[in-house]
């Protein structure tokens, strides 16, 4: 879902600068912004000329990057495939069995990842890694997406949504969907919803026939959503699609986590 602009108000002394198509077009010339966090921003087309960029770290949708003259997208995707060979089975997604196969692959990855989180001390399933989701609040975010992306789009449920989930954070309207944004439940809690949600794919999956792939789905996944075309496998690859990207958030930073345990 893209974000939605408002009439934000900027000045020179905010730090906080969000939800505004203030810049749109803006030109920084000799600007000092060491330490800028730029969340969930269309930034195409953006131009950066004899810049110093060390210590710099971008994530997320790329496509036609370029970097001194060399367009470095093919060997990034390259590179987190080799990392990642889920990531490739993802982009090889075509029949029935493609899909049961995924899963497979899911299931087993959040496995040995959940085996890992579960040797940390509670606190430490909490803990923010760099101002990122901690465990639970990935574990979470899963939740809302299996919500939204299977059972309203491909059952059909109008309200599915938990209470525990946890929407993206560019989405305004959790409260309306019974979201509880400000719910800190224990990761044990979180565990036993997200086990629901992954048998309720499980189900899916398993009884999927090339044919019903094809199907339309006539829900949005959430209100605010746009209107849009959308059939059983679209959906079911977005469902995929969070699991690959954030098993890959989730394990990086359980790595962070594992390493601070043992120092302490």
């Amino acid at each position: 879902m893209a974000a939605q602009y408002g009439p934000h108000r900027w000045s020179a002394g905010d730090r906080d600068i969000s939800h505004t198509d203030a810049f749109r077009g803006a030109e920084f010339t000799v600007c000092d912004l060491t330490g800028t966090r730029f969340r969930d921003c269309d930034m195409s087309q953006v131009k950066i000329v004899d810049s110093w960029l060390v210590g710099v770290s971008v994530s997320g949708y790329l496509e036609n990057v370029v970097v001194n003259d060399v367009d470095v997208t093919d060997f990034v995707e390259a590179e987190l495939c080799r990392r990642h060979p889920e990531r490739a089975q993802l982009q090889q997604l075509r029949s029935a069995q493609d899909f049961r196969a995924m899963w497979d692959t899911l299931e087993r990855l959040w496995s040995e990842a959940v085996a890992r989180a579960e040797r940390l001390p509670e606190q430490a399933r909490h803990e923010r890694v760099d101002d990122e989701w901690s465990f639970v609040e990935t574990l979470r975010h899963l939740v809302f997406a299996t919500d939204a992306w299977a059972s309203r789009t491909v059952l059909d449920e109008p309200m599915p949504y938990h209470r525990l989930g946890l929407t993206h954070t560019a989405y305004s309207d959790a409260a309306e969907l019974g979201i509880d944004p400000d719910a800190r439940p224990s990761y044990a809690e979180v565990l036993e919803v997200r086990a629901d949600r992954m048998a309720l794919v499980r189900g899916i999956v398993d009884g999927l026939t090339d044919d019903e792939l094809q199907r339309p789905c006539t829900r949005e996944p959430a209100p605010g959503y746009p209107e849009e075309p959308r059939t059983v496998g679209s959906c079911l690859g977005v469902v995929m699609q969070e699991e690959v990207e954030h098993h890959r958030y989730a394990t990086r930073d359980l790595a962070v986590l594992e390493a601070r345990s043992t120092a302490s």
